[in-house]
């Protein structure tokens, strides 16, 4: 069974990612373009994906519903996936992903902020549109660490978000995402395709999203601080927890 469970969760992969592009796309056709419908589509796509590979998902805490920064710790290419499965958001992704094929042309489709880490000026003009997305109603979901990370906590968390956070009053909200194996951990040189060949013969991939509070301060410092202590001590009390 495990030979031809990843075979069939990639062509799942594929084919439900293929329809739900083509129909977002036929709806903006037809119908005008509409982000929180795409949004609404989107959200339908992540809950039946992720079931579909075999996902065991669990929330804690409630996922927000109002303009807010989202700063996550990065574990894998599912995390995006996983929040954006309960939140209209725009995820702030590499630039790189938009050459996916079909998942590029998606995420255009239904809201992303592409990055080009190494380009301050890419950096800067991210940092309008998020304020530009968070102005029309909209949260948005970044990543921090700016990588992925296998460490027991976090790296150190990027800057600039919470800089534009505590100067234009926006609340962040810390979310905690822990896998039950630290195999699922995608990191270092190894391809998307090959990690998830490795990790879709397994019949489950367990983990917990854990929502925070919102935290609000006009000192940058103070919020990056809170953010990263509360996912990191969330961290630790989840897996010292599943280590007894």
């Amino acid at each position: 069974m495990k030979l031809f469970r990843p075979i069939w969760r990639f062509l799942y992969f594929a084919a439900y990612t293929f329809i739900i592009v083509a129909e977002i796309w036929l709806r903006n056709h037809l119908q005008g373009t509409d982000v929180r419908r795409a949004m609404h589509t989107r959200r339908r796509w992540a809950n039946h994906l992720l079931k579909g590979i075999g996902v065991d998902l669990v929330t804690v805490g409630e996922a927000p519903t109002s303009p807010c920064i989202i700063v996550s710790n990065h574990r894998s290419y599912l995390d995006p996936i996983l929040m954006l499965r309960e939140v209209d958001a725009y995820p702030v992704a590499k630039a790189e992903l938009a050459n996916w094929p079909v998942i590029g042309k998606g995420a255009k489709l239904a809201g992303i902020l592409y990055l080009k880490r190494e380009s301050v000026k890419s950096r800067a003009g991210t940092l309008v549109q998020i304020q530009q997305v968070i102005d029309s109603g909209f949260p948005v979901l970044i990543f921090p660490e700016g990588t992925t990370s296998g460490l027991p906590g976090t790296l150190p968390f990027k800057k600039g978000s919470f800089l534009m956070a505590a100067k234009a009053q926006i609340p962040i909200v810390p979310v905690a995402v822990c896998f039950a194996d630290t195999r699922d951990f995608w990191i270092g040189r190894e391809s998307f395709l090959r990690h998830a060949a490795r990790r879709f013969q397994e019949k489950s991939i367990k983990v917990t999203l854990h929502y925070g509070q919102p935290i609000s301060s006009n000192d940058p410092e103070s919020l990056r601080q809170a953010a990263q202590s509360w996912i990191e001590e969330k961290l630790l009390t989840v897996y010292q927890t599943a280590a007894k």
